[in-house]
Parts: C-alpha cells; structure tokens; sequence
C-alpha cells in the first residue's frame, strides 16, 4: 500500500500534479494496462518490472534485535512510475524510479531518499538474475538456480547516519492477497496486482553513528503494481504486515475516504503458509493514541480485530517520531504486539496533513 508514493515520484521528476486521488491514482488509466480478474502469474518474470502499468515496488520492512535485544526496524524500498505506457531506452525511457530506505531504533529514526530517471543504468530491475537497484543500494537474489529467486536476498543501503547490510532467508511460500492476487482497493472495484513473501529469517548488521551491531530478526517483502488502484475519493491509508509468535501473519489495511466508509481489506497467513482473505469490513482497525509527529496528530497505537479469528490486539510504535522525511513525507516504523496475540510488525500511514 505504497501509492501515494508512486505518484510522487511523477510529480517530483515529471512535473505532473492533480488533485485527485493521490495525484491521478484515482483518474483514468490513460492507455495504461489494467489488472484483471482472475490474475494469472509467471514467475521468475513477475518479480520484475512490468512497464505497461503506472506504479509498481518492491517493498520490504524488517523487524531486528540486536545482541542485548533492543529492537530496530529498517524498511527498503524502490518504486517504479512510468510517464507512459510506451517504454523507450536511454534518456527518453519513461520509467522513473525512486527509493526510500529507513532505520529506526527506540530513540531515533532515520530516512534517506535517492531518484533516478530509467534507462541509463541509475535504476532498475532484472529477473535472471532478480536484482533491484538505484545507485549504491540493492536488493540481490542469492537464492540457488533451482529455487524461486525470492527465496534468499541481500539487502543493502546508506543513507546520512546510518547503513545497513542484511541477508534474508524464505522458510514458507510466497503469498498472494486477494482473490488470488487479485487485490480490490475500494467500493468502485480499483484494484492491484498484490503479493509478499512474509517468511523472511534476518541476519546481518545495522550501522548508526555509534558504531556497527549485529542484528537478526524477521522480514516481509510487498510486490505491487497498477495503474489505478484507487478511488477518486480515496485521502490516505493505514497498513499493517504484522507477524506473531505462534507464527501466523497478518496483512490488513484501511484507506480512508472523503466521501464514504474507510475500506478495508485483510489476508490471514498461517504458520504452513495457508491464506484466507477477508473482503472490505471484516477488519476493524481503530486509532488508540495520537503523537504529535512532524506538526500533526498521528495515530501510534492502534486497536485491531479480526473477529473470525478471535484477534483483537493492540498495535503499538517501538518510536512514534518514525516520521520518513522524504518528498512526500508519510509515517512507518515498527510496532509490538499485545492482547489475544503477541508479536511485532510494521505500520505505514499516509495522507496526514
């Protein structure tokens, strides 16, 4: 649930605005491929780029400790947009690309930003074999030929104050939300193409100005991509990927709307990878406490159910100042979990003015 960002990265390097829905998430898709129901994918070819749609990213958030347990979270992540949907090379390709990578401990968040125009090596995406990229930080596979390339990665980024080098590992299958991937985002039937791996095992190390420290932990990495996701309506959302200690997972959001009721939308992951979904409704996510963050009210403890599975817990931010001073800046960062589940995982929220 990154949208917003996307369009983003059209206003800054393309100059392009307008006032609906997250700046033309919410317009027409303007000759842009559209997904469809049922939704039909091909992989190793899936994890990469698909330049016939508008937005697209690679999303991953981790949840790390480090050798006396304090918890950090680090989040990276590229985003694709594309100016048409006719892809040139060189200087006239129409894909531009923007990532953000952030580190966030108890006291401290930290965020860095890099934008690249497509086509001249800056950025980009291969499949065989999978490799993000922009400038110096990547996301490699480094999983074995036989395996899916999302198996294993390494991860890697700077920014001012802070580095990371983590390495993942999958221990269960690669989950797709929705009907089968097929990712409805509002009332008027918006939808993505969605999928994650959330069963990442984290091992490596984080850098802050103190020095270097060994971290392990968990990791959840979203693949999204679509034209026009959203409702002309639609002012923002609030996103979870969350993770508990019996081992099932959690991916819930709500995207709030000026005109009508927030819809929702949730995926249950149980610890074998077995998925069920849930339609708009059936999960109630409900802000707790506000902290003033960047000059506003931001929602950092969270009350969320999920009835059918007898979940209601408490979702709370590890540093409630995890505010991404970026462009377009927006709020994430890890959070722990209490009530009828415990765990940890990861909260985005954007469109608070």
């Amino acid at each position: 649930m990154k949208l917003s960002l996307c369009a983003a990265l059209l206003c800054l390097i393309a100059g392009h605005a307008t006032a609906q829905g997250f700046a033309g998430l919410g317009s027409d898709a303007e000759g842009f491929a559209i997904p469809q129901s049922p939704a039909i994918f091909d992989f190793p070819t899936d994890h990469g780029a698909h330049p016939a749609y508008r937005i697209e990213w690679w999303y991953l958030t981790a949840n790390l400790t480090g050798p006396d347990g304090t918890a950090y979270g680090a989040q990276w992540t590229l985003f694709r947009s594309a100016l048409t949907p006719n892809d040139a090379t060189g200087w006239e390709a129409s894909q531009l690309w923007m990532a953000h990578a952030g580190l966030t401990t108890p006291d401290t968040h930290l965020s860095a930003e890099r934008l690249a125009r497509g086509g001249i090596g800056q950025a980009g995406v291969t499949t065989t074999p999978f490799a993000a990229w922009i400038d110096d930080w990547s996301m490699t596979s480094t999983a074995p030929a036989t395996a899916d390339a999302l198996d294993a990665l390494s991860i890697g980024a700077i920014g001012d104050g802070f580095a990371y080098d983590l390495s993942l590992t999958a221990s269960g299958p690669l989950i797709f939300h929705g009907q089968a991937g097929y990712s409805v985002k509002s009332a008027q039937g918006q939808a993505s193409y969605y999928y994650s791996q959330p069963f990442y095992d984290v091992a490596g190390s984080i850098t802050l100005p103190g020095g270097t420290i060994p971290v392990t932990g968990t990791a959840w990495l979203d693949r999204e991509w679509s034209s026009q996701p959203l409702s002309e309506t639609q002012d923002g959302w609030d996103w979870v990927s969350l993770q508990f200690d019996d081992g099932a997972r959690l991916m819930g959001f709500t995207l709030r709307d000026s005109a009508r009721a927030p819809f929702t939308a949730a995926t249950w992951i149980d610890a074998d990878g077995t998925t069920q979904s849930y339609p708009d409704g059936a999960l109630r996510m409900t802000p707790h406490a506000t902290t003033q963050v960047a000059g506003r009210a931001i929602p950092t403890t969270w009350r969320i159910a999920l009835p059918d599975r007898a979940l209601d817990i408490t979702a709370t931010a590890l540093n409630p100042q995890s505010w991404m001073d970026v462009s377009v800046a927006y709020w994430e960062g890890p959070v722990t979990i209490t009530g009828t589940h415990q765990g940890r995982g990861y909260l985005e929220m954007t469109g608070y003015e």
